[in-house]
């Protein structure tokens, strides 16, 4: 395609809210270069989503493949803001406006003094955690590597909480079953339940030695956030909601045999050499909403492994300011940052929650923003722009002056830096070629080739 007078955008990174944006950009004919740090741009679908989440996995990456594929867009993988190229070097780029959509990667710290000394060592967080289950399968997965131990603590209270119990849930059942010469996998286990399966095979849970793990809350089981609270709720609707937060736990506890404890707030760390041994908890209590710890209530829970996961967090950029966990936003309906009018953050970056959905209307609310007050560009101008195109070009010169549209001379410049980027991690530009070749070993493909899938398993 033969550039033309544009706005030319940058998008830190290329999952649900990245591809939305570069997908609403290009309908308005606005270039952009969308940078992510892995070398697929599907974010927290690749590696957040459990992947037993098979149906829904497919569909968002081929809903990413698809708002990436434009001309309009340069896809640029394995780079990483901060680590591969700095964040004021793409602003002396001079592009029209940088967007971070880059998700929240860090796990929030579990607020224990020197307890991140056990990374490794009894201690795992959340999102390497599910990084590495999601992968660990593939023949060339060189990742994080976890180790699955029973009777594990899980702090945390939220869906995703409830997803590493149900892996540690699933894995320590499927390797006791294998262990026993029983055949299953882990969607049969995942789709039908723990109870069930081992019906069908006649197992008592009993018989299979395991302790399980346990999910502590510092609050109670109406507070978990695994349901949603409609604005302005009545006291009735707020018990309904109750209700369905306490069936949603006992459902997942009915299928997938963990334990929980509520009320229980981490407050120190049981040491066994160099290991993490434990988890002291304090009871809790809450008043008008807020946690209030009981005295002289501690107690020792003794584990061979901890998880936490207790929420997630941008990770920090040099050269933006944050305001606690996260970055200092002017306004969160647009997503500008207060120290830059030029850059805007939109999905998790924002949100802080991992929801595809908002993710999505998120990243769509802010890059219309963008273009229709920020730059000024609407769909009527981008109309008279593919109008002006085929006509003399004194005319688009002087529509490009006043739209304040970037020139070819500057764009060709862009590209350059671009496409050197792209050649530094030996991609051609081919997005779907690159995507085949990179694309991971999926697990059912392999259990469908030693013949053990089963067609209940597919979601």
């Amino acid at each position: 395609m033969k550039p033309h007078p544009a706005h030319f955008v940058v998008i830190i990174g290329g999952a649900c809210a990245g591809s939305e944006a570069a997908a609403q950009l290009a309908r308005r004919g606005i270039y952009s270069a969308v940078f992510d740090q892995k070398a697929l741009p599907y974010g927290k679908i690749e590696d957040g989503l459990p992947k037993w989440h098979i149906k829904l996995r497919d569909k968002e990456e081929r809903k990413i493949d698809e708002k990436l594929s434009s001309p309009y867009v340069h896809f640029v993988p394995l780079t990483k803001l901060g680590r591969d190229i700095e964040f004021q070097e793409i602003r002396s780029w001079k592009p029209s406006a940088i967007l971070l959509a880059n998700g929240a990667w860090r796990d929030r710290p579990l607020p224990i003094e020197g307890i991140d000394q056990y990374v490794g060592k009894g201690l795992y967080y959340q999102n390497p955690f599910v990084e590495w289950f999601n992968h660990y399968h593939e023949p060339d997965y060189q990742g994080p590597q976890c180790e699955i131990q029973d009777g594990a603590i899980v702090i945390g209270g939220g869906l995703a909480s409830l997803d590493v119990v149900k892996i540690l849930m699933l894995e320590t059942t499927l390797r006791a079953l294998r262990k026993r010469g029983y055949k299953t996998n882990l969607f049969e286990l995942e789709q039908k339940g723990i109870p069930r399966v081992l019906e069908k095979l006649g197992v008592r849970w009993e018989e299979l030695g395991l302790k399980g793990c346990t999910l502590f809350y510092r609050r109670r089981v109406i507070d978990m956030p695994i349901s949603p609270v409609p604005p302005n709720a009545t006291p009735e609707r707020m018990q309904k909601v109750y209700e369905v937060r306490k069936k949603i736990l006992a459902n997942f506890q009915r299928d997938y045999l963990f334990h929980f404890q509520e009320c229980a707030a981490p407050v120190d760390k049981i040491v066994e050499g160099d290991r993490l041994a434990g988890i002291v908890f304090r009871k809790t209590k809450i008043v008008d909403g807020k946690i209030h710890y009981i005295p002289d209530s501690d107690f020792a829970v003794r584990a061979p492994l901890t998880i936490s996961s207790i929420g997630s967090i941008p990770e920090p950029i040099p050269g933006i300011t944050s305001t606690g966990e996260l970055y200092k936003i002017k306004d969160p309906e647009t997503g500008q940052l207060e120290e830059y009018e030029d850059v805007f953050a939109l999905g998790n970056a924002v949100t802080g929650r991992g929801n595809i959905r908002e993710s999505e209307l998120h990243a769509r609310k802010v890059v219309r923003h963008v273009m229709d007050q920020f730059l000024g560009w609407t769909e009527a101008d981008y109309q008279q722009l593919q109008h002006l195109l085929e006509s003399d070009g004194e005319a688009l010169d002087r529509f490009a002056g006043q739209k304040r549209l970037l020139n070819v001379e500057h764009l060709n410049g862009l590209f350059e830096k671009v496409r050197a980027l792209q050649r530094r991690v030996g991609y051609d530009g081919d997005y779907q070629r690159w995507v085949q070749q990179h694309r991971p070993v999926r697990l059912e493909e392999l259990l469908k080739q030693r013949g053990e899938w089963h067609e209940t398993a597919e979601e």
